[in-house]
């Protein structure tokens, strides 16, 4: 088939190869262009930035305010930004619409054969100028937050939402419970492609880590947020005290640390503290580990899990998995088959999922499996690039969404 040219459009890209920013996306944006697209990323300046090259990947930059204040998002989240800064809350306005302006001068001097917004709120505003500067199909995918943003704390960009999606050519979810959030919104067809892990895992089946006499390794991969329920991993993890020889393996970085450090101390919970490591760290945190745990929750703001790629990662790893019942979580785990789900903030049923998984190496064993056979069927980059390139080609020729994409 003839090579597509597709422009991403995003709020954060990586400005040099220090960055880890989503690096789904990257490996993605790779196995298009190695399957003969043209791919490009549209993205705000940091710092006053230029347009650059990254991984051999063009990046248009467009200014949006004053090069010193220039840093609404690569560093974090603009909604994090925002809700410590009144400018920074006076540069949504400022930031789409140069966004719109650049994008439509963008599309008036380049041909593309398909416009693909990530963050569609606000994005789609990027998506719809690119369609009037030159009629271009536009995708939109959602991914969970900004709708549970518009629902409870933004009710007036509903209207918003609704607009972009009845006229956007395709609009996509990353999983199930996303789709049933835009489908809440409004009555169209959407399609649920997730991303997947960005980490090559292990190349063989392996036998579990943990020997006769040595702790069971419990690893824990994820910002210190209320959201991802670590500390129900270790109120779970204090429960089994006596039961179980066990250690957590914490990885990622937040303001809920020292409360949890805290907690910890006081269940007497051994719990190794990690901030993000280098790659070749992380890739020995899943050799050497038992099984992964995911025990994220519906937080006080109302947001949960998108999807759970940490639990795609282990699944790559041969890892036996436990996830908790909320957001994106049930697209990856069956629950008994590829893995277990435990109901969200329950230590009690998150204590008794370990300790099935930990008295029982065999059920460990067969869990870890299917968990890597469902990676390769359901979740493996083969199969999502060849869906996105169906949906590129599907919008580019002007069909409708399938109506299965509405189950």
């Amino acid at each position: 088939m003839e090579g597509m040219r597709i422009l991403h459009l995003v709020t954060a890209f990586p400005r040099d190869e220090r960055d880890i920013i989503a690096p789904w996306l990257i490996e993605l944006i790779k196995r298009q262009r190695a399957a003969g697209h043209d791919v490009q990323v549209f993205a705000p300046a940091y710092h006053g930035s230029a347009s650059h090259q990254f991984a051999g990947i063009p990046v248009h930059r467009f200014r949006y305010f004053f090069s010193r204040w220039e840093s609404l998002t690569h560093d974090e989240s603009a909604a994090d930004r925002m809700s410590r800064s009144l400018l920074f809350r006076m540069m949504p306005a400022p930031f789409v619409l140069a966004g719109m302006a650049a994008v439509w001068r963008l599309c008036r001097r380049e041909r593309y054969d398909v416009i693909h917004v990530h963050w569609p709120v606000p994005l789609a505003l990027w998506g719809w100028a690119a369609r009037r500067a030159r009629r271009v199909p536009v995708v939109l995918t959602f991914y969970g937050i900004e709708l549970r943003w518009v629902k409870r704390s933004l009710t007036f960009l509903k209207g918003f939402v609704r607009w972009a999606c009845r006229w956007a050519d395709r609009v996509v979810a990353i999983s199930s419970e996303t789709a049933r959030e835009i489908r809440d919104l409004v009555d169209v067809p959407v399609d649920v492609i997730p991303y997947t892990t960005p980490f090559p895992g292990h190349p063989e089946p392996r036998a579990l880590a943990r020997r006769d006499g040595t702790p069971l390794t419990i690893l824990f991969i994820g910002r210190l947020i209320e959201l991802k329920g670590l500390a129900h991993l270790i109120e779970a993890a204090g429960l089994l005290r006596g039961k179980l020889n066990a250690r957590i393996v914490a990885i990622g970085i937040g303001p809920e640390r020292q409360r949890l450090e805290a907690l910890a101390r006081d269940r007497q919970v051994n719990v190794d503290f990690r901030n993000k490591v280098p790659d070749a760290e992380l890739h020995q945190a899943f050799l050497t580990s038992d099984l992964l745990v995911l025990p994220s929750i519906i937080d006080a703001r109302g947001d949960t899990e998108g999807l759970g790629v940490a639990l795609l990662d282990a699944m790559s790893y041969g890892i036996p998995a436990i996830g908790t019942n909320v957001g994106g979580i049930p697209d990856i785990i069956e629950n008994g088959v590829s893995g277990l789900l435990v109901p969200p903030a329950d230590p009690r049923a998150l204590a008794s999922a370990i300790e099935r998984v930990a008295s029982d190496p065999a059920y460990a064993q067969r869990l870890a499996d299917a968990g890597r056979e469902r990676l390769r069927t359901h979740f493996s980059w083969d199969v999502i690039t060849k869906r996105w390139d169906a949906v590129y080609r599907a919008a580019s020729a002007g069909l409708p969404a399938p109506s299965s994409s509405r189950n």
